[in-house]
C-alpha cells in the first residue's frame, strides 16, 4: 500500500511540473527560442523553460528566423 501511495504522489508532482501555461519562454529541441505568445509557442511540446528570451538565447538557443522579438531580445 505504501509503494501505491509513493508512485501516485510521484505521478502528482511530475503532472504538475508539466504546466507549460506558466512557461515564458520555451526552448524546443531545434533549440528556437519562443517567447510566450509567439506563433510557435503553443504548438512547442517538448521544450527546455526559461523565464526570458536572453536567458534562453545564452543557453544556446536562438530566436526563429522571422522574427519580432529581436527589437525587445534585452528589454525583457
Amino acid at each position: 500500500m505504501k509503494n501505491l501511495f509513493a508512485k501516485i504522489f510521484i505521478i502528482l508532482i511530475l503532472l504538475q511540473g508539466c504546466d507549460s501555461a506558466s512557461v515564458p519562454v520555451k526552448k524546443s529541441k531545434t533549440n528556437i527560442c519562443h517567447k510566450k505568445g509567439s506563433k510557435y509557442y503553443d504548438q512547442t511540446k517538448y521544450f527546455r523553460a526559461y523565464q526570458t528570451i536572453k536567458d534562453c538565447i545564452e543557453s544556446g538557443g536562438r530566436l526563429p528566423k522571422r522574427s519580432w522579438i529581436l527589437d525587445d531580445f534585452y528589454s525583457k
